[in-house]
């Protein structure tokens, strides 16, 4: 039978109706890819370097930017997403469209995020999965959420080289990665096998960054190199990447964190937030920065308007 691949065990055809299930959520997750121009997978060998503060306040930086983003959190076993931008909103509680892609939780007017948390009935409760729900639930995030238009899909991944960012790069070819890193050596050894991980898997990366370089005094808000500095930096070199800069500790960022309110990205003084500023210019000058928005109202392929599109008065 077809799609059965010769096996004659299957005579209910389920085996072709599963292929056509799989060929369909392709075309689905083509379609809302086509949609997004920059796909950014925040990533690390290392866990507890910082890659959901990183992708957080990354994804708020472009979004306080005028750029339309999306972030995605991929750490399914332990999403920390919603409590981080004080998200409690509940998928069973949204307005679904008969037949139509899922809504996505919104934080503020740029900013789309989807979580597995946004789909749980309880949020303690664990996520006990073998990869290939993982992997389906990737998909999922990709073909049935109504990302829309974007400029960037922030992606945050666990850490390590397994399920979670093989199928990112799997299912998202044109993913590029964010490496985040911590200055020391036992750090550093992971995220190498991460850049190899990406020579494995084709994908470019953007740059690195390195986490928890130096701390922010709490009473004089001056910088104290405490820890060691720059391992990351000469890991970019070793690699030829770019480097994309140095954040330092400040205990205000935990704070914040807790709070559902991210600090990095906020209008506060600080020499993080100066620091991961300079993080979001070098990415936006690397991605470009012309804003997806613009780019279709200069196309005026199925544009009502022609070449001169009003958003306003449009009726694509």
């Amino acid at each position: 039978m077809a799609g059965c691949g010769g096996d004659t065990s299957c005579s209910s055809g389920s085996c072709g109706s599963k292929d056509a299930g799989i060929a369909q959520q392709d075309m689905a997750i083509a379609s809302s890819l086509g949609r997004i121009k920059n796909k950014l997978l925040v990533m690390s060998g290392k866990g507890g370097v910082g890659k959901s503060t990183v992708s957080v306040n990354l994804a708020l930086g472009l979004a306080n930017r005028g750029y339309k983003v999306g972030l995605m959190d991929v750490d399914l076993h332990g999403p920390d997403i919603c409590r981080m931008l004080n998200l409690t909103d509940r998928l069973q509680d949204a307005n679904v469209k008969q037949g139509g892609l899922l809504p996505p939780m919104t934080y503020g007017e740029n900013l789309k995020v989807i979580s597995l948390e946004y789909m749980m009935e309880n949020r303690d409760d664990p996520i006990i999965w073998r990869g290939p729900l993982k992997v389906q639930a990737i998909r999922q995030f990709i073909a049935d959420l109504d990302w829309g238009d974007l400029d960037y899909l922030i992606i945050d991944a666990p850490p390590g080289t397994g399920d979670e960012p093989l199928s990112v790069a799997q299912n998202i070819k044109d993913a590029k990665a964010v490496v985040v890193t911590t200055p020391q050596e036992i750090a550093l050894a992971d995220v190498r096998k991460s850049l190899n991980f990406c020579k494995h898997v084709k994908m470019e990366v953007v740059g690195m960054v390195e986490n928890m370089s130096g701390f922010v005094c709490p009473h004089c808000n001056k910088t104290s190199e405490i820890f060691k500095s720059g391992g990351g930096e000469k890991t970019a070199r070793d690699f030829d990447l770019k480097f994309l800069g140095k954040i330092p500790v400040d205990p205000k960022v935990v704070v914040a964190g807790d709070d559902g309110a991210p600090y990095l990205s906020s209008a506060n003084v600080s020499p993080a937030i100066t620091a991961f500023s300079e993080i979001v210019d070098n990415v936006e000058k690397i991605c470009g920065k012309q804003k997806v928005s613009l780019a279709m109202a200069g196309s005026g392929s199925d544009c009502g308007c022609g070449g001169t599109c009003n958003p306003e008065t449009c009726d694509c």
